[in-house]
């Protein structure tokens, strides 16, 4: 990025020349949101926007507002077309956020600070480069306070923004983002969908507490569950709790940790940690086998994975793990039933721990799990694979997008 020059690294086919320096105050009119706050939401009344819904909701550009409040008089109201900026935040870093409303007559709350650009500006440029890079960090550095920091409409009007000397090339830069930001909107609707049908599947496909029949099931099976101990079902053992630093390899045999261990599946870093191999044959009664359960003992308890062909072989770290006598219970359904909320909540009852919870063995060795006939528990397992399979996709798309965004966005303004 050439900053003396005003020219952005890449930019659109077809334009050329040096950005203009313009100062955000002789180019733009502002205001003040007003009144509300989140006590005075109803389920249903006027639109309105709140400050703290820039931080957790909302992309660059508004679209639909889901909060709404029972009107006052003298709010303000959208015309269409503003940037909003908040006025408090938590962090100096955070506080630089900005998005546009495009609704007209939407309330604007208050520790809002409301800019209407003239035609210099475009509002989608405008809210881009107000979030990000050089300006952003300039905006952020003027924030002030402690425990809450404060930005006002004063340091904004002492900005200044750089934009294209031709509207439409602004106009296409907002296009591109907004694409990108839609896209991302809809891979997250349908993740968290999928999220929102595999909680409400889980929450009705075990039994409840006292019950022996849950309450939706596979078409073709009947008969009551049984409940056996995690010990009738599985042999259990704890990973290696010694010391091990100075058997870390670049490469060997594979250590999992309880940090590497989500929901189902493994998550290692960029450098996951390797153990050497004689070291790790010293210890091979601790060798992970092909559909062995891995539980979280220290963190966040109870949650588990399955051993593929990937992990077979690896040792963990202070892990629980299960391995499942395969002619009573399936691996994955297994694995399903600990990150259900019933095994959940058990796992953080018994923990101990002031900092993080320590899941110990002697209290898993209570646990009893809920058992449908082999088949039925293999179908469970499976359907819960594919939907997290689906779940993991979307969200492997939000992060490549996000990266793309975020990749471009460096690059794309002065």
């Amino acid at each position: 990025m050439s900053v003396d020059r005003q020219l952005p690294e890449i930019r659109f086919e077809g334009f050329n020349g040096e950005w203009n320096s313009l100062i955000l105050g002789e180019n733009a009119k502002f205001t003040k949101g007003q009144g509300y706050s989140k006590g005075d939401l109803v389920e249903s009344g006027s639109p309105i926007i709140l400050y703290g819904r820039l931080y957790t909701n909302y992309q660059t550009v508004i679209t639909n507002v889901d909060t709404f409040v029972t009107e006052k008089d003298k709010s303000t109201k959208s015309i269409g077309g503003e940037v909003i900026v908040p006025a408090s935040g938590e962090s100096s870093e955070d506080i630089s956020r900005a998005a546009v409303v495009r609704m007209k007559n939407v309330i604007l709350g208050g520790d809002l600070n409301i800019v209407l650009p003239n035609k210099n500006i475009h509002s989608i440029f405008l809210a881009l480069v107000l979030s990000n890079g050089r300006v952003k960090k300039e905006l952020s550095s003027k924030a002030q306070g402690k425990s809450v920091v404060h930005i006002r409409n004063s340091d904004l009007s002492d900005l200044n923004i750089i934009v294209p000397s031709e509207d439409i090339e602004q106009t296409q830069i907002g296009n591109y983002f907004q694409k990108l930001d839609n896209l991302i909107n809809q891979h997250q609707k349908k993740h968290d969908k999928l999220c929102n049908i595999k909680k409400a599947m889980l929450e009705k496909m075990f039994p409840k507490q006292g019950k022996i029949i849950p309450e939706i099931r596979f078409r073709g099976f009947s008969g009551e569950w049984e409940n056996k101990g995690i010990e009738e079902i599985s042999k259990v053992f704890i990973g290696l709790v010694t010391t091990m630093t100075t058997s870390y390899r670049n490469q060997g045999v594979l250590l999992i940790r309880n940090s590497d261990i989500k929901n189902n599946r493994f998550e290692f870093s960029d450098s996951p940690i390797y153990l050497d191999k004689k070291f790790a044959d010293e210890n091979s009664s601790r060798k992970l086998m092909l559909g062995d359960v891995i539980t979280v003992h220290t963190g966040d308890v109870g949650t588990s994975a399955v051993v593929t062909e990937k992990e077979e072989g690896s040792i963990g770290f202070a892990t629980i793990v299960s391995r499942p006598n395969k002619n009573i219970v399936d691996s994955n359904y297994l694995s399903v039933f600990f990150n259900t909320d019933i095994h959940k909540n058990f796992a953080m009852n018994v923990s101990t721990g002031d900092g993080r919870a320590n899941y110990n063995l002697k209290d898993f060795y209570k646990l009893k799990v809920p058992l449908p006939a082999i088949d039925e528990q293999i179908k469970i397992g499976l359907l819960v694979q594919k939907l997290d399979a689906l779940i993991n996709q979307h969200q492997q798309q939000i992060t490549k997008l996000n990266n793309i965004k975020q990749a471009c966005l460096s690059k794309m303004f002065v």
